[in-house]
């Protein structure tokens, strides 16, 4: 089963990306795929199929599971019928391993975190004490988000109440061999987006030449260098449509020398025009 690597970007203003959508389930995602993030997904109205690394089970509204980086795992759109509401949270590994774990008051998380490669799926209790903070969440600002997702984490982490869902870890061979050199070249994309980025310097990053580069990127991510540095542009596109900027500023802001090129793979990437993703996301001018 082929596995693609998903591009995500924090909020905002925020050291995490938070996500809450209620659609027909049809219209949420389903691809097998990872990334070097940590998930948080709690499902709060819905059914369908949990596919995990190598775990295949039938999961019911009130689901909750944690996901390790790098572990390859299907939406939870697959095989799910009628309207479908979730919670995602997704966080950077960084973010946990910098920031949190040196503080010894977070002693308790890094047992978690190492089980998480196996992706754990939380029972009783538990769950619905940690759902009831994943709501609350939803609401409050920014600061107090962090806070009370540390409080998340930290229920997580004491409680019993879970299964893991695998026996062993189950990243690729790609991902585990691959992860240090491919983490180099997305830091390299992060910090120089809006620029003019040569494909020969991210190749020298990747200690390859040019042609080998462009081929092991290609293996390892599903879709080639260009494809990658024009989704992350209009990624970061979408979030700077929260801000007081013009089409033409955001643009050029992501990197892009023309506006007819940047809507053109807007839409390409998002199925809308930039304006009707403004109008639809109720952003101002």
């Amino acid at each position: 089963m082929n596995v693609e690597c998903e591009i995500i970007l924090p909020d905002e203003g925020s050291s995490f990306r938070l996500l809450h959508t209620k659609a027909k389930a049809e219209q949420f995602p389903w691809q097998y795929h990872y990334h070097p993030e940590y998930e948080i997904v709690c499902v709060l109205k819905g059914g369908g199929t949990r596919h995990v690394g190598n775990h295949f089970s039938n999961y019911e509204q009130g689901d909750l599971v944690f996901i390790g980086p790098n572990l390859p795992h299907a939406g939870f759109g697959l095989n799910a019928h009628g309207i479908h509401e979730e919670i995602v949270i997704q966080i950077k590994e960084d973010v946990l391993k910098n920031l949190v774990l040196p503080r010894p008051e977070m002693a308790s998380f890094a047992p978690l975190l190492e089980k998480s490669k196996y992706g754990i799926s939380f029972k009783g209790s538990a769950k619905a004490d940690i759902t009831k903070k994943l709501q609350k969440l939803l609401k409050l600002p920014p600061f107090e988000k962090f806070l009370e997702l540390l409080k998340v984490l930290h229920s997580m982490a004491l409680t019993e109440e879970y299964e893991l869902l695998n026996p062993s870890s189950v990243l690729s061979q790609l991902t585990r061999k691959n992860n240090g050199r491919l983490q180099d070249i997305l830091n390299y994309v992060e910090k120089h987006y809006n620029e003019d980025i040569d494909i020969k310097k991210a190749a020298s990053i990747a200690n390859l030449s040019v042609p080998s580069f462009c081929n092991y990127f290609k293996k390892l991510m599903s879709f080639t260098y260009t494809d990658f540095i024009n989704q992350y542009r209009i990624h970061r596109a979408c979030i700077m449509m929260k801000q007081e900027k013009t089409i033409a500023e955001i643009s050029f802001d992501c990197g892009f020398n023309n506006v007819a090129y940047f809507n053109k793979v807007f839409k390409t990437i998002i199925h809308k025009t930039p304006s009707q993703y403004k109008k639809d996301n109720k952003v101002s001018w």
